[in-house]
């Protein structure tokens, strides 16, 4: 099990960008698939973008392909989530999780552990 903690979070303009991080702590985080979810304001949390254990492959919903890119530094024990030419509809609760596997996790139910959250608003 690890432990999540993200930041990062914060208010900017339509068009600006921000970058989340997500900080593990646990000597197992290299073993763990990564994701990034977010959970707007009366919707349900969906999946925003995806990372393999090493890092050789990600996925990204396609509401947000070309403009968030997701990456980590295992040896740092971080994973992030690069957000360029945000929009209104982008503001939402940004949550990390995670789940000790060598897939790409890409829904809820496949991850373990859950950090509390960091809110993004995009003003328009």
């Amino acid at each position: 099990q690890v432990q999540l903690v993200e930041s990062g979070g914060g208010l900017v303009q339509a068009g600006g960008s921000l970058r989340l991080s997500c900080a593990a702590s646990g000597p197992i985080f290299s073993r763990y698939a990564m994701a990034w979810f977010r959970q707007a304001p009366g919707k349900e949390r969906e999946f925003v973008a995806g990372i393999n254990w090493s890092g050789s492959i990600t996925k990204h919903a396609d509401s947000v392909k070309g403009r968030f890119t997701i990456s980590r530094d295992n040896a740092k024990n971080t994973v992030n989530l690069q957000m360029n030419s945000l929009q209104s509809e982008d503001t939402a609760v940004y949550y990390c999780a995670g789940r000790r596997t060598l897939v790409v996790v890409t829904t809820e139910w496949e991850c373990d552990d859950w950090g509390q959250g960091t809110q993004v608003t995009v003003s328009s």
